[in-house]
């Protein structure tokens, strides 16, 4: 896997838990591939293109599989980042499931967490929307998520979802983001472990923009102040 400079490979698996994506990665150019004109000038480089998490997730969603089929689940989708990697990785399991002896069955709702302004991690964090959380009580739930940073945000998350007693939890990270201030959480599941960036695309946002771009990418100053709020 070549970066911008032709670089030697800086991706690698790490015993089946993820792909890491070094510090020194340089990523892709943006002429390298295709994406929105509006956001041309917004962009540094392109971190993670479009196939190679689609087929990761499908990775993900086999691994899930084997570790989880012949239940009935409860998937937990956290909005708004969540929602194409959560669409995706379901339609995966669905796939491997009509064509196994295992089977899932898979009931989607919604919760949305707000822990951002512009590109800095708030205190207090909230949660929104979902059905009533006591019906998780004995069911084995399946968190999707965009993104794990120091693990703050998930772990609020589930602890409120513990105190109703599901049967079993278990969280599927599209990325995992190495920080400064992380508290030792790992997702059960994740597909790339990356950079302390701030990165955009595959429906993770800057106030609400990037979500069209499907490559995960990261977002330069001019992007910061362009979309600033």
């Amino acid at each position: 896997m070549a970066g911008r400079g032709g670089s030697s490979a800086a991706a690698r698996s790490s015993g089946g838990r993820g792909v890491v994506i070094s510090d020194n990665w340089p990523g892709y150019s943006l002429d390298l591939f295709t994406y929105p004109q509006h956001y041309y000038g917004d962009l540094e480089y392109v971190l993670i293109p479009h196939g190679i998490i689609v087929d990761r997730t499908e990775r993900l969603a086999k691994d899930i599989m084997q570790d989880i089929g012949d239940n009935d689940i409860v998937v937990l989708c956290v909005l708004k980042g969540g929602y194409k990697f959560c669409a995706d990785l379901v339609e995966h399991i669905k796939n491997l499931s009509r064509n196994s002896e295992r089977f899932i069955s898979m009931k989607v709702d919604f919760v949305r967490l707000k822990s951002y302004h512009n590109d800095q991690s708030m205190q207090d964090m909230q949660i929104m929307g979902g059905d009533d959380l006591s019906k998780l009580t004995g069911k084995n739930v399946l968190i999707v998520e965009d993104i794990v940073g120091t693990g703050r945000t998930m772990k609020v998350l589930l602890n409120n979802i513990e105190k109703y007693k599901p049967k079993m939890i278990k969280v599927a990270s599209l990325l995992v983001k190495r920080t400064s201030r992380p508290d030792g959480y790992r997702p059960d599941y994740y597909g790339f472990e990356i950079p302390d960036l701030f990165v955009v695309g595959y429906a993770l946002d800057y106030n609400e923009h990037f979500r069209d771009l499907n490559h995960i990418c990261v977002i330069n100053d001019h992007g910061k102040a362009k979309y600033r709020v």
